[in-house]
């Protein structure tokens, strides 16, 4: 997989298509009690505000419900994601992501969750690897279930975080399972079996799943639903349409 060409561009796969992967259907079922049984805290490690709520919103969302404490920490602000929009410049748009993932932990029932937000610069993660592996060791434990970003998810900041996450957790002795964001969009679903082994489905209740989509909804940056962007959002219908499943997927 290292050897595939991994892009970030146009509509990418469709819903459709990865609704016809057989693979996709079959994938064994859990729920986050069994993937937490061993574990006394979640530790979601996320490159921009969004991708954690994307990913695994609905996974955050449970482990409140289960009373057991949600570490979120925003390895950078998403200030980058814009670039030439002279109204969206990274100094607005760095105080407007963190006030979005804010309204969507809210919408999780996250209100008094530990998030953490790092502030390295959007777009500079692989140059701040080590140093991020280093401060991951110092906060996590051995006894943490830690969700990362696919370390092959096509985006450098994702890539970067995923590879740093992996580092830190072998280092603390911790259990480590990763998300993908980016991969749904460039991974031909006939090559996921080989890509993402083992994989598991956890099921969202409709309650879960309605308490999701509001969270989402509350990236109006990366909707588009904002004055003055004069260019494509970054989560058009299209690529919304994957984290609307009544399910999320974890690899490991």
């Amino acid at each position: 997989m290292d050897a595939v060409a991994r892009h970030i561009a146009g509509g990418g796969v469709t819903e459709a298509q990865w609704m016809a992967c057989d693979w996709l259907g079959s994938l064994p079922a859990s729920n986050v009690a069994t993937l937490l049984a061993d574990h006394a805290r979640l530790v979601v490690v996320s490159p921009h505000p969004d991708d954690e709520v994307l990913a695994c919103g609905g996974l955050m969302a449970q482990t409140q419900a289960l009373g057991l404490p949600v570490v979120v920490i925003s390895v950078t602000d998403g200030e980058a994601c814009y670039p030439g929009q002279p109204a969206w410049p990274p100094h607005r748009l760095r105080c407007a992501r963190q006030q979005e993932l804010a309204r969507a932990l809210g919408c999780l029932g996250l209100v008094d969750v530990d998030h953490q937000a790092w502030h390295i610069g959007d777009g500079e993660v692989t140059g701040s690897e080590a140093a991020l592996a280093a401060r991951l060791h110092t906060v996590l434990r051995p006894d943490d279930l830690v969700l990362g970003p696919w370390h092959l998810d096509a985006h450098p900041d994702h890539e970067a975080v995923g590879r740093a996450c992996a580092q830190a957790a072998t280092s603390r002795g911790c259990a480590l399972r990763e998300y993908p964001v980016w991969g749904w969009h460039w991974l031909d679903p006939d090559d996921a079996p080989g890509a993402w082994t083992p994989a598991t489905r956890f099921a969202l209740s409709p309650q879960v799943l309605q308490r999701k989509r509001a969270a989402i909804a509350q990236f109006s940056t990366q909707l588009g639903s904002v004055d003055g962007l004069d260019c494509d959002p970054i989560l058009p219908p299209a690529v919304l349409q994957r984290f609307e499943r009544a399910y999320e997927v974890l690899i490991g």
